[in-house]
């Protein structure tokens, strides 16, 4: 979209275009349903955060593609075992959301 606009008004529509849909559904789905549309936009984030980090971690840690500035290998460490915990915690998230929960102290991580 080619919008000629100057940056205030521009911000302004960029964020309604952000805010109303939202406010909108809450307004439809009333006060009761927030909650569950709060927890379905964290699962939604959570599908899409690995296709974020594993590429941030490889390029960053690609001597390729950053030189001298890319990450030493005792931090590609730490990042891949933040990575695999980020992902591993995300799905579990994504598991209790779409079944019952099994194990009730599991719940307590929501």
């Amino acid at each position: 979209i080619d919008l000629k606009l100057s940056p205030g008004p521009r911000r302004l529509v960029t964020r309604a275009l952000a805010v109303v849909p939202a406010v909108v559904v809450v307004i439809v789905s009333g006060d009761k349903a927030i909650n569950q549309l709060l927890m379905l936009s964290q699962v939604v984030l959570s599908f899409q955060l690995p296709f974020a980090l594993v590429p941030l971690v490889l390029f960053t840690s690609s001597k390729h593609v950053m030189g001298d500035f890319a990450t030493p290998p005792a931090i590609q460490v730490l990042a891949w075992l933040c990575t695999i915990l980020i992902i591993g915690l995300n799905g579990l998230l994504i598991v209790q959301y779409f079944s019952p929960p099994v194990v009730p102290s599991l719940d307590i991580l929501l």
